[in-house]
């Protein structure tokens, strides 16, 4: 299998559940820390097209519920989202990973993961 890419922010819960059981699988992968590197633009846009913005925003977490609520209340669209979460990385979900054949899962879901290594 081709390496993945897992793009995160390592002090994550769930990005540290990921990348454990990722070595753990055996599986090689590369971190993509959008604390020290940003949020790649062309991934970006490939995410929200693919998992929608509805999914890729992560509404549960601290930075969400830290922003105004007129902030909150202004993201009505993709392009919205899209521009908040250039701002703040930490609104995306994560972790998103990117599989070799381009197409990406959002959150951690280790049954789902162990399908698509085993295909």
């Amino acid at each position: 299998m081709a390496r993945l890419t897992l793009y995160g922010i390592p002090n994550c819960d769930t990005v540290k559940k990921a990348r454990a059981w990722l070595d753990g699988q055996g599986v090689a992968f590369d971190f993509h820390d959008f604390k020290k590197t940003g949020v790649p633009l062309p991934g970006l846009d490939q995410w929200l097209a693919s998992a929608g913005w509805e999914r890729l925003l992560n509404r549960q977490g601290t930075t969400w519920r830290r922003l105004d609520e007129a902030r909150r209340d202004a993201v009505r669209d993709a392009a919205g989202a899209r521009a908040l979460m250039l701002e703040q990385p930490s609104l995306i979900k994560r972790p998103v990973l990117q599989w070799p054949d381009g197409s990406i899962t959002v959150g951690f879901d280790a049954a789902d993961w162990a399908r698509r290594i085993k295909a």
